[in-house]
């Protein structure tokens, strides 16, 4: 055993230095398993990817090993609110606990923090959406004078929805760069600062791929000095990856260079340049495709495996494509005329250039490899994507050269060669993970899988009705919402209904809330449904259940909230999944997918479909039981599990619940649970 395995396993220990980390300590044999694994990959170099089953406390596991090797760290997560936990709350207690001298750091996306010079800009925007705009644009300004990070996320109050981020933040767009009169106090250059000269740095998966893909976000420089890659919630790579490594052109980006290209135009030089001909050159240049596209359903994709996109003139559509590339031409022309009057002028003339570039890729046939098509919603989106992530992950991540004394390839091996760590609580419904590790390019990777120490027979049990609506039935939101409200209402709220779809997440809460509308007030669950408040706004409210006085809640959801929503204790005790989440069959990106298995010769419903439905299915019923302690009941609205020969599969890829094979059986656990 190495010295760094020997003080993982101290700490580990019962009376080691993380009993008095955190709260409720005790020894777990699978933690130790794969913090040892975890030591042993940081030793040796390579690929370790981990399935760490909920409660195992997975985020110790790879932190202790990580800080007590002394070697600098990257530890990317899923989302900027886990981030926010990791860096806020874990890393200061563990690096307290190991009594360790290490420098951390955050490091986000430029989204995330406010631009100094975009809001003073802001105030005097034509375009500032709604009166409350000005209230809140005060808030953002009085913060400003005060904050150290910029982070808007320690704004108080401010709704990460709010149409006021746009416009106090940057893009690589409309960032000045070296040129910009608030360069020096700029958030986002002292955030790389910090991260380039801290031990330890906290990132998410966005920011990583955005910089593989465009070498803008700072992490250039910084991943080459980091010997251990941590990837917690690593099950969203593939998704994540593929957003960043293709291409897109929107409408809105046309519109919004259009305006900031009249804006600077006029203020700094005015009469120079004709600038409303090329403005209403591009303007028109959006309108023209958006013509060409007809009418659409909002929210349709649109399958592009020729000239055009399906049921579109290729002609018409080559057209106006042409026609783009023509007027960012025209304007890059008369910006490259101006230049030296303003950095403004030089920026937009980077833009206009790259924005001829993806027109005339989208006039071109599609790449190799990549799927295309064009979402329809308020603006059209041109999207080329490729299939996964392999590889960019094989040729461009994992082969690396990580700077050292000798200056060796990371994947020599021995002192000195790079440790990437994978891990999440769901990677596949499998022994070997390949619904991870083959689309992530990780084919050679050690795989540990860890079993949840929940006792799931006693904690939890699995009902599935037996007599139900049909998925595709008409009637099968509003059977899910008078079940889930019945069950409320003994509970006394203590419910989450996660939907696949938005259709039902409406339709659901609308019925939700008449059903409940006939308890009496003092029993009456809060119903919340996603979107109507801002997502850390339901949570907290949803943790809160009756604590405040007030009745206990009901949340009913979809998309983000299948995963990374934790709601330990009394505040949850029932979970209702409408129908399997199964990916839509009509989306380009699974279609392509599939298709590429097919002529593989491999089947892509169980190869693909099945596997994707399992991970959804295994997060969702994730949400129930958080603790040793929890006790709860998971409801799925879906007879195919016990109807179908595949919901033997899916059953096996859930926790092992007790079953409840009958109605009467579902009336007696709510009656065990109801307060």
């Amino acid at each position: 055993m190495t010295a760094l395995e020997q003080q993982v396993r101290d700490a580990f220990a019962q009376d080691g230095v993380l009993s008095r980390a955190a709260e409720h300590f005790r020894e777990r044999t699978g933690q130790t398993e794969m913090a040892l694994a975890v030591a042993r990959t940081i030793e040796d170099g390579g690929v370790l990817v981990v399935e760490a089953g909920t409660g195992v406390g997975k985020t110790f596991s790879y932190l202790v090993p990580a800080l007590l090797s002394g070697e600098r760290v990257l530890l990317s997560t899923a989302t900027k609110a886990l981030q926010d936990q990791l860096f806020g709350r874990d890393l200061p207690r563990l690096v307290e606990a190991l009594g360790l001298p290490l420098r951390t750091a955050l490091l986000k996306g430029r989204a995330s923090y406010v631009c100094l010079h975009r809001l003073g800009l802001a105030r005097h925007d034509a375009s500032l959406p709604e009166r409350g705009s000005l209230r809140t644009l005060a808030k953002i300004e009085q913060w400003s004078t005060s904050t150290r990070t910029g982070d808007l996320a320690e704004l108080p109050g401010l709704d990460e929805r709010s149409p006021l981020i746009p416009l106090v933040t940057s893009t690589r767009d409309n960032c000045l760069g070296a040129q910009c009169p608030q360069f020096k106090p700029c958030h986002v250059n002292l955030a790389r600062r910090e991260a380039l000269a801290a031990d330890v740095v906290v990132i998410n998966h966005h920011l990583f791929f955005a910089d593989l893909a465009v070498r803008e976000t700072g992490m250039a420089e910084l991943l080459p000095t980091v010997r251990v890659v941590v990837f917690d919630e690593a099950h969203q790579l593939n998704e994540t990856g593929v957003q960043f490594l293709g291409v897109q052109l929107g409408t809105g980006q046309v519109l919004d260079f259009a305006r900031d290209l009249l804006a600077a135009g006029l203020q700094h030089a005015r009469g120079l340049v004709d600038w409303h001909q090329r403005v209403a050159a591009v303007e028109r240049s959006a309108r023209e495709l958006r013509l060409v596209a007809g009418k659409q359903w909002a929210g349709a994709k649109l399958r592009w495996f020729g000239a055009a996109p399906e049921n579109l003139p290729a002609a018409l559509w080559q057209g106006a494509l042409d026609e783009m590339q023509s007027a960012f031409e025209s304007a890059a022309e008369g910006l490259d005329s101006v230049s030296e009057l303003s950095p403004d002028f030089v920026r937009l003339h980077e833009r206009a250039l790259q924005l001829a570039a993806r027109a005339a890729r989208f006039a071109a046939p599609c790449e190799s490899g990549c799927v295309r098509w064009v979402d329809v919603g308020t603006q059209l989106r041109l999207m080329e994507s490729p299939l996964d992530i392999a590889e960019a992950m094989r040729t461009r991540v994992l082969k690396l050269r990580a700077a050292s004394s000798d200056d060796r390839d990371v994947d020599d091996g021995g002192e000195g060669a790079r440790a990437w760590i994978f891990t999440s609580a769901t990677l596949g419904d499998e022994p070997t993970l390949r619904w991870f590790t083959e689309p992530c390019g990780l084919g050679d990777a050690e795989v540990l899988r860890v079993q949840s120490p929940f006792d799931y027979a006693q904690q939890a049990a699995l009902y599935v009705p037996r007599v139900f609506p049909k998925p595709n039935d008409p009637s099968h939101s509003v059977q899910v919402a008078a079940l889930a409200a019945r069950a409320a209402g003994v509970l006394g709220g203590r419910t989450l209904v996660l939907t696949t779809t938005l259709r039902a997440l409406r339709t659901i809460g609308d019925a939700m809330r008449q059903h409940l509308e006939r308890l009496d007030a003092p029993r009456r669950p809060e119903v919340l449904v996603q979107g109507e408040l801002p997502k850390r706004v339901l949570m907290d409210r949803f943790r809160e259940g009756d604590s405040a006085g007030r009745g206990g809640c009901v949340l009913v959801a979809s998309a983000t909230f299948w995963e990374g929503f934790d709601a330990p204790g009394d505040s949850l005790q029932l979970v209702v999944i409408d129908k399997l989440p199964f990916p839509p069959p009509n989306d380009p990106l699974v279609e392509a997918r599939s298709q590429r298995l097919e002529a593989q010769g491999r089947n892509a419903f169980g190869d693909y479909s099945l596997p994707e439905a399992a991970v959804a299915l295994k997060q969702g019923a994730g949400r129930l039981i958080r603790r040793e302690s929890d006790q709860g009941v998971l409801v799925i609205c879906d007879t195919r599990l016990v109807a179908m020969g595949y919901g033997r599969r899916l059953l096996a890829a859930l926790p092992p619940m007790r079953r409840l094979d009958s109605e009467a059986d579902f009336d007696a656990a709510l009656a065990a649970l109801a307060p």
